[in-house]
């Protein structure tokens, strides 16, 4: 069949005008082809493993499950699960995130056409796309600050209350303060003053850096949780 010459690719975002475009764009290469979309976590495993498609793009925020989880859940059935994180966001902590996790690559969303195809084809290949200045080395530096950064985060899980941890594992699944509130039966004014709250008692200075955190410690929250 035509489709075994081809990448097979696909995408979980919960937006379904990105995940329209991003297809679109893939399915003019003569070379790529989307095989399936997702537009949750917990779908994007149920389809991974209905499809086993070459590669995966995948939202880092999702409802249900973030794409972390997502990809974690996915590694205990194919270590070989090829990935690559799309994020609004491209700092150094949520490369080494993506690193961490065993993706081929962190692209932010704004990236162009022939990059993103370029990276699709790179990772295909068993091979890592990061941006130019993450080399192998400064990939293995920026592990090393974060892993130094994580002994620090596990000291603040004791500081946050049970409202603020349950309002960091919602924020971490990608729900608006809206969401959270319909979630938890409190007003959407008293989740931002929760957020605004978390944000001033951890120093975290604007909203990349506060989903980055809420993403951290709710992970590291549930493995303390299961020991």
């Amino acid at each position: 069949m035509e489709s075994k010459n081809k990448i097979e690719v696909l995408i979980a975002d919960d937006h379904r005008l990105f995940r329209s475009g991003i297809i679109s764009l893939l399915n003019e290469e003569p070379d790529l082809e989307v095989i399936g979309e997702a537009e949750n976590g917990r779908e994007l495993v149920r389809k991974y493993l209905l499809l086993k498609p070459d590669v995966i793009l995948v939202d880092i925020s999702m409802p249900e499950l973030s794409g972390i989880d997502a990809l974690k859940q996915i590694k205990k059935r194919d270590k070989n699960v090829k990935a690559i994180f799309l994020t609004m966001y491209d700092g150094e902590e949520y490369v080494y995130y993506a690193w961490k996790m065993g993706a081929g690559g962190l692209l932010n969303k704004n990236i162009i056409k022939e990059e993103l195809c370029s990276a699709i084809r790179i990772v295909a290949n068993k091979k890592n796309y990061f941006r130019e200045i993450y080399s192998i080395e400064r990939l293995k530096q920026i592990e090393e600050k974060f892993k130094t950064k994580e002994v620090k985060n596990r000291a603040d899980i004791l500081r946050l209350s049970p409202k603020e941890k349950m309002i960091l594992y919602y924020i971490s699944r990608g729900l608006t303060s809206l969401e959270i509130s319909e979630k938890l039966r409190i007003s959407k004014r008293t989740i931002d003053t929760h957020r605004a709250k978390i944000m001033h008692k951890m120093k975290l200075k604007n909203l990349p850096e506060f989903i980055s955190f809420a993403i951290r410690v709710s992970n590291l929250y549930r493995t303390a949780a299961k020991r």
